[in-house]
């Protein structure tokens, strides 16, 4: 049996040694909470959707002007068999539209229960991603017309992106208001 015990006893110092000469672990950071969306420019400041509000992103297709309508809706565009009426922000907000043509714009298309609308944006920044603890309840900078349609916004490189609610804008009687009369 003394000779069974000896590989054993000598496994079990080796294993003892091993660990009063090993180093600690390296401490582990606390994994930090982070916040998404889909970010964009809108008259050059940058904005932010939360991932549920925003269902496709689009280049601006072709689409029929609409007489009769408020100058922010630029028209409707057929998109793989659904009429997808396409509202200038920048207008709608009375904000200056960026110098970029229509070709460099994109439209953030969003679907909150019955509303089916293509907003159309100076640029697309694509997925962003902020620590949740990053968020400011009231960050400046935001114009007036804009501020009823921010959630606060997050800071990230000294740089605040605004978080636009999609569904606080179909929900404002002014953007389902289109007709001119």
């Amino acid at each position: 049996m003394s000779a069974q015990a000896a590989p054993f006893a000598v496994l079990t110092d080796i294993a003892q040694r091993s660990r009063s000469m090993a180093s600690g672990l390296p401490e582990q950071e606390k994994a930090v909470e982070l916040w998404n969306g889909i970010g964009f420019i809108l008259a050059g400041e940058r904005y932010v959707a939360p991932m549920g509000d925003v269902t496709e992103i689009l280049h601006v297709p072709r689409f029929t002007h609409i007489p009769g309508v408020r100058p922010f809706m630029m028209g409707a565009a057929n998109v793989r068999g659904r009429l997808l009426p396409l509202v200038d922000l920048a207008s709608f907000f009375g904000i200056p539209r960026s110098s970029r043509s229509l070709r460099e714009r994109r439209v953030l298309v969003i679907e909150q229960g019955d509303i089916f609308s293509g907003l159309v944006v100076d640029s697309v920044l694509g997925m962003q991603y902020f620590a949740k603890d990053s968020f400011r309840a009231n960050p400046k900078g935001v114009p007036d017309s804009v501020q009823p349609f921010v959630d606060g916004g997050y800071e990230r490189n000294e740089e605040i992106w605004n978080v636009f609610s999609a569904a606080d804008l179909v929900d404002d009687e002014h953007f389902l208001d289109v007709a001119q009369w």
